[in-house]
């Protein structure tokens, strides 16, 4: 069996943000094997009967600023979204619908939108100019992410991580060992290598 970090993300997650694009810096060979796992944050959030540092106003104030903080300091192109929280139902679901060569453009241009270029994507204009960028046929792709399949497989897929004990975004698992946060990418890539 080969080897591979799993990264549970969701489009929300400005953390999640932050550790792809440290996770591109550093693989810009493909020597890692990266299994992108999208989960909903906020069903997750719900599982775990977890209060979102969104919903908490001293958290979010500190959350903004350490964004900040990790930005900087990893020279990863940054801007708080104004629009922070929305629902990424689609985001999620899309992610999961798009055909497979079109997946890492959808998901650069999906987190560069909202966390990069402070773009509201709960607007259905700016979500299609993300789906024209891409080539993607827009009346197929909002049929195909209200598809009941893909609603289970992103419940599903949810539902698995709270049963490995994931409780938020990013988070890797490596060797079946769970590193939670974008700080912690280092320590599953030393788990990688090992």
């Amino acid at each position: 069996m080969t080897k591979s970090v799993d990264f549970y993300f969701d489009f929300i997650s400005p953390y999640s943000f932050l550790a792809y694009k440290k996770i591109k810096l550093l693989n810009k060979n493909n020597e890692i094997n990266i299994n992108y796992k999208p989960i909903l944050l906020g069903g997750l959030h719900k599982l775990g009967d977890i209060t979102a540092p969104a919903f908490n106003e001293r958290k979010m104030k500190n959350m903004k600023n350490d964004c900040e903080l990790v930005a900087r300091k990893n020279f990863i192109e940054f801007k708080w979204n104004d629009n922070f929280p929305i629902n990424s139902l689609g985001l999620m679901r899309g992610y999961l619908v798009v055909d497979i060569k079109l997946k890492k453009k959808f998901f650069d241009l999906c987190f560069d939108a909202y966390w990069k270029n402070n773009i509201d994507l709960s607007d259905n204009k700016n979500f299609e100019n993300i789906l024209d960028n891409c080539s993607i046929n827009k009346d197929s792709f909002f049929v195909e992410i209200q598809d009941q399949k893909v609603k289970e497989k992103l419940k599903q897929l949810t539902n698995e991580a709270f049963k490995k004990n994931i409780f938020g975004a990013p988070t890797f698992i490596v060797n079946n060992k769970i590193f939670w946060g974008q700080d912690r990418l280092d320590y599953a890539l030393d788990e990688y290598s090992s």
